[in-house]
């Protein structure tokens, strides 16, 4: 099963997709202006408008949602991966990826509430709807629902419970080891895997206002709590940090773990960190009640700066200061060890030992709260995204009990993940992650091409800005945006 993820995932995330998340970045920074740096403050002041309604959410709590799926374990175990397996100069690509990503953030955020709808009484929006609405293509929608189902329901949640189980065991120990009949489990993963198997079930059988109210209260607390950790002990060891700057930019283009490793694992982690191309976010934007399209694109595009420059940049400069980390090269051997051969970068462990070394009986104890934290939310992020395209997909075909089947997938997915190698679950993830990137970036591009809703509504809001008007508007037909339904009808 291993040799197959690896082979499949190799093809996925070829040096192709790697120049198509950067460049798509690239160029709709340059199209927009950078809004990214223009907009920063005007997207802070945006956070804090509260509007909700019965159909829809707040601009915060669909910030909320979506940066539960981008605030998850590719925050403490994907930047101890691309170190790992790219040396310290990948968290640069990580930044990368990031400022270059806000700009696509805000293009497919935009695009989900241009393209959004009033189904079964709350807002539904994504990349399945506004490939149908703004590429004409009813066909390439379903296949990226299909996709996006497969992905978030099955494949992506496994590295979440993955994760949680994993700190446990590091934490607390495997506290023995049981038999059963898919294989041996350590007492602590199995008694994570049951633990969040019932919270999980319970809360996805509340419905997605639950899980909006439910996010905008854990995700920013334990964000900020992670970070304040994070600055104290970067001021406790404030003399080590040039020495860790300079390790981040010593390799930015040589090969210190194999030729376009650093740009690689920078790449491939940093989408799955930050999420921006990927496709999941959208589906959080378009459920959010704003009064212009491109002031949610603004948020979603701020989500991203959260998300990579600060809880990634926590992480990773935690790791190096000090020193709790090793680099794997190309050939399987060690190009640093400073850790036992034995520890998995795919794991949290490179987190947890950093900060149980600044930190005696406590470090390890309180990265695995946080990532529970951080990872049970996203599989709640997963489940309201899956659940969308079924949505979607019901539009032409309906499978009887569609949505309660999905709960159980989702539970017993989450369940083989928490108990399964993380090697396994975070090749399953990359497959997942890659196949929707793929799809949606190639998708908002040609979107671009056809009619530019994006890049008009932001022309359009900028427009509106500049005189003063405190109540916005947004009229699709007159900007010559078609099949946006929501917004003329409004």
């Amino acid at each position: 099963m291993q040799d197959i993820v690896n082979v499949v995932g190799s093809w996925v995330w070829s040096y192709w997709l790697i120049g198509l998340c950067l460049g798509a970045g690239l160029l709709f920074s340059v199209l927009t202006r950078f809004l990214q740096i223009r907009h920063f403050r005007h997207m802070i002041e945006l956070l804090f408008s509260n509007k909700e309604s019965e159909k829809g959410i707040s601009s915060f709590q669909a910030l909320a949602v979506s940066l539960s799926g981008r605030v998850g374990t590719g925050n403490i175990a994907g930047t101890a991966a691309a170190i790992g397996f790219g040396g310290p100069s990948a968290v640069f690509w990580m930044w990368v990826v990031a400022f270059f990503g806000a700009s696509t953030a805000y293009i497919e955020a935009t695009l989900a509430q241009i393209y959004k709808e009033d189904s079964d009484g709350q807002y539904r929006g994504g990349p399945a709807f506004y490939i149908e609405k703004g590429m004409g293509q009813k066909w390439f929608g379903c296949l990226f629902a299909l996709t996006t189902i497969l992905a978030t329901g099955i494949l992506l949640p496994t590295v979440q419970a993955n994760a949680i189980s994993t700190s446990a065991e590091i934490a607390f120990g495997a506290n023995g080891m049981l038999d059963t009949f898919i294989g041996e489990i350590s007492s602590t993963k199995l008694t994570a895997a049951v633990v969040v198997v019932a919270i999980f079930g319970f809360i996805i059988f509340g419905g997605v206002k639950r899980i909006a109210h439910v996010t905008q209260v854990v995700v920013p607390f334990m964000a900020l709590a992670y970070i304040a950790l994070a600055v104290g002990i970067i001021v406790m060891n404030i003399g080590e940090f040039p020495r860790v700057i300079n390790l981040i930019f010593s390799d930015i283009f040589t090969p210190m773990a194999g030729i376009g490793a650093a740009i690689g694992w920078g790449v491939k982690r940093g989408v799955y960190s930050n999420e921006a191309g990927q496709g999941t976010a959208p589906h959080a934007a378009a459920a959010a009640e704003v009064q212009h399209p491109a002031q949610q694109g603004l948020v979603q595009a701020f989500s991203v700066y959260i998300d990579t420059l600060f809880v990634c940049s926590a992480t990773a400069f935690m790791i190096l200061i000090t020193g709790a980390y090793n680099v794997v090269g190309g050939d399987g051997g060690f190009i640093v060890q400073n850790l036992p051969a034995a520890t998995d970068p795919n794991s949290p462990a490179f987190t947890q030992l950093a900060v149980e070394s600044v930190l005696p009986a406590f470090g390890k104890h309180f990265v695995a709260l946080a990532l529970f934290f951080f990872a049970f939310t996203t599989v709640l992020a997963y489940y309201y995204i899956a659940e969308t395209n079924i949505a979607y997909l019901r539009r032409f075909f309906r499978i009887p009990g569609e949505l309660l089947i999905l709960k159980f997938i989702m539970i017993s997915a989450v369940f083989y993940g928490a108990v399964k190698t993380a090697s396994l679950a975070w090749g399953l993830g990359d497959i997942g992650v890659g196949l929707m990137a793929w799809q949606n970036i190639i998708a908002i591009l040609i979107i671009f091409l056809m009619g530019k809703p994006a890049i008009k509504a932001l022309e359009d809001y900028e427009k509106q800005r500049k005189t003063g008007v405190t109540d916005y508007t947004f009229d699709p037909e007159a900007l010559g945006i078609k099949n946006a339904d929501f917004w003329s009808k409004k």
